[in-house]
């Protein structure tokens, strides 16, 4: 299965009949799937249909469509009210009689309320059933681009996170190599510690001062923490080989990542481990920003 990155863009457009459309499909990162359409009066039926394709197709992101709709030959047909001018006609020139006034013009009239009647018009069932389908047809197209750019960035970021990945392995073979995870650099610096303890002049029973030995030595271990990271980095690039909706899983492993990166660098016993471990903190954060894109 292909990765797939949570941002794109498509637009396609045609004809049916009377009517010319064109999509517009825009996505970007979200937690989940939130599809919503804008649709022209009078075509709100389709959106529940398309909201399902969409569904069966995409599982994150936030997605925005957008339909506009034109009608290539908007015949309009006119009538004019004879029975509602005759009256009105009627009623005004009674009353111009009584008062005396001059008499009104039939143009004056016209544009009165219920005078004259304006309509669009209207497809036959067949028609707009043609413009239906070919406008569904047309989303279909949209979404099936909209998904190959996705595909194309999710590609991209495919070798990006597994250029992130490599530093981190490289970066926790360091740690794992720096002299100061030698066994005679702990006993070391656990001598120099338990000597320090000694000094203060307190008076350490020899079973106190084995529990404070042992508690230094865990301190500055940090064999779990490289384990974990070795662990992390083996899961992480089996997920890219599998591809697909991996997004929520990838971010998990991502915290994990910052996790044991974090309490490696608190158990430091060394200057050059703690650099080691602020380069892989800034390498985690670089692979953690990038999984945000991923579906």
């Amino acid at each position: 299965m292909t990765l797939a990155s949570m941002t794109g863009f498509a637009r396609t457009q045609g004809s049916s009949g009377a009517w010319s459309w064109a999509w517009e499909l825009k996505s970007v990162n979200g937690k989940g799937l939130d599809v919503r359409l804008r649709l022209p009066g009078g075509w709100e039926g389709l959106e529940n249909g398309l909201r399902q394709t969409a569904a069966r197709v995409l599982t994150r992101g936030n997605v925005n469509g957008n339909l506009s709709l034109t009608r290539t030959d908007p015949e309009v047909s006119v009538r004019v009210n004879e029975h509602v001018l005759r009256a009105i006609a009627q009623s005004v020139r009674r009353v111009a009689d009584e008062l005396g006034a001059p008499p009104v013009q039939l143009e004056s009239l016209i544009g009165l309320k219920g005078v004259m009647e304006i309509s669009e018009a209207q497809d036959s069932e067949a028609a707009r059933a043609a413009a239906e389908t070919a406008i569904v047809a047309g989303f279909e197209q949209a979404l099936a681009e909209l998904v190959a750019m996705r595909v194309q960035e999710g590609a991209a970021l495919a070798v990006v996170l597994g250029e992130r990945l490599t530093s981190i392995a490289a970066l926790t073979a360091a740690a794992e190599a720096n002299p100061s995870r030698r066994p005679e650099a702990i006993r070391a610096k656990l001598a120099d510690q338990i000597r320090v303890l000694l000094d203060t002049g307190a008076n350490f029973d020899p079973d106190r001062l084995h529990q404070e030995a042992l508690l230094i030595a865990s301190k500055v271990d940090v064999r779990e923490e490289l384990d974990r990271l070795v662990t992390h980095v083996a899961a992480a690039r089996a997920m890219l080989a599998e591809g697909g909706a991996i997004g929520r899983r990838l971010d998990f492993l991502a915290q994990e990542f910052n996790r044991e990166t974090n309490t490696l660098c608190s158990k430091a016993n060394d200057v050059s481990l703690t650099a080691i471990g602020l380069e892989l903190k800034g390498t985690v954060e670089q692979f953690r920003e990038q999984v945000q894109n991923i579906e």
